[in-house]
């Protein structure tokens, strides 16, 4: 069996008058994350994770933050795209395990949600996607609320 494993991370900072978007899905909450597209943090730690496993770089190469067409861009569309291109070069994702770091909102109420969106954009099973949410302890950026930040894990296996 032909297998590869890959692993992303990314954080985002948090400001006011943005949405907080975590694996695709939208939770209510005084701020949110900036970036180039809709900041989900988890979603792009998975796509790095895909990327990373077949040695294909980062999302930044695929969606550069330079590029205006990215603007605002919903993740679970360049989640799609990713999905792609690892089966065109004849892979399949076997299952994910992620992290998420914010010390609030309290995300557990939206993990099941958060699985489910994941599982259908990439058609997968929701137990093939593991999502678990902690705080980091006061500590550092996160753990002063300035921003939010994810960590995956995926396993590859060969068509």
């Amino acid at each position: 069996m032909n297998i590869r494993i890959g692993n992303g991370y990314d954080i985002h900072r948090l400001v006011a008058d943005r949405p907080l978007i975590l694996g695709g899905v939208e939770i209510a909450h005084e701020m949110g994350l900036l970036g180039h597209s809709d900041a989900d943090v988890l979603t792009h730690a998975i796509m790095d994770a895909m990327l990373g496993a077949l040695s294909l770089g980062d999302i930044g190469h695929y969606f550069p933050p330079t590029e205006p067409q990215w603007a605002g861009a919903d993740s679970l569309v360049l989640l799609s795209q990713v999905q792609t291109l690892v089966q065109d070069k004849g892979w399949r994702v076997g299952n994910i395990d992620s992290v998420v770091v914010a010390e609030r909102p309290k995300l557990k109420p939206h993990i099941a949600a958060m699985r489910d969106r994941l599982a259908g954009v990439l058609k997968l099973n929701p137990d093939q996607i593991g999502v678990k949410a902690t705080t980091n302890e006061k500590l550092g950026p996160v753990g002063r609320e300035e921003g939010i930040a994810a960590y995956a894990v995926v396993l590859l296996v060969g068509n």
